[in-house]
């Protein structure tokens, strides 16, 4: 005898897990990076105080080295242009290690917001799914010979709701003591179907 009964709701229920498993995670991962982006607007301002600030420098050193070329006067006039470039080049420096600040707290926002969702999928959900794994692998290895279908029947009778077990016989543990092929066959598969796995040989 075949029961089909609730072998679709668990197989059903695995796959809906892990289809919101995976969008989950993408979720997770489409926020950080929606994240790290929104924070690296900020640094914009960092480049373009960056940008001014070499333009600027750049510029007064140039000057500087054509005031310098004046006889007599030159030396003491390249002075201020000097300390100016120089002040120049601060600001410009001050852009960097803005653009440096901003680069760093984005990553640490973006893989902040990541600890979590993904720690509960490396810690919660995938635990769960490979003890599942390998669970099914014994089971499909036990159900390929009489013996393994015999253990797997006498799990169901102790595991499974008595309403299922009388579906398959009134007396479903005296025809499992007498070994009948039927009865044993269809408390194996409602053991595998317990599992989500097929439970028809």
């Amino acid at each position: 005898m075949k029961i089909y009964a609730d072998r679709f709701p668990v197989a059903l229920r695995q796959f809906l897990t892990d289809l919101l498993v995976v969008v989950w995670v993408y979720a997770a991962i489409r926020f950080a990076m929606w994240l790290y982006d929104l924070v690296e607007k900020l640094a914009v301002p960092g480049r373009k105080l960056e940008g001014a600030g070499g333009g600027l420098a750049d510029n007064l050193a140039e000057a500087g080295g054509k005031v310098g070329r004046v006889p007599l006067v030159g030396d003491e006039l390249t002075g201020p242009f000097t300390k100016a470039a120089d002040a120049a080049r601060a600001v410009a420096e001050a852009g960097r290690d803005q653009q440096d600040l901003v680069g760093q707290l984005a990553w640490a926002l973006s893989i902040a917001v990541l600890v979590f969702p993904l720690g509960l999928v490396l810690f919660g959900w995938l635990p769960l799914r490979l003890r599942w794994m390998r669970r099914a692998a014994s089971a499909k290895a036990l159900a390929a010979g009489p013996a393994g279908r015999d253990l797997l029947a006498l799990r169901a009778l102790t595991s499974q709701p008595l309403r299922r077990l009388t579906r398959i016989d009134p007396d479903v543990a005296q025809a499992w003591r007498r070994g009948d092929d039927a009865t044993v066959d269809a408390l194996a598969a409602l053991e595998l179907r317990r599992l989500g796995l097929r439970g028809g040989r």
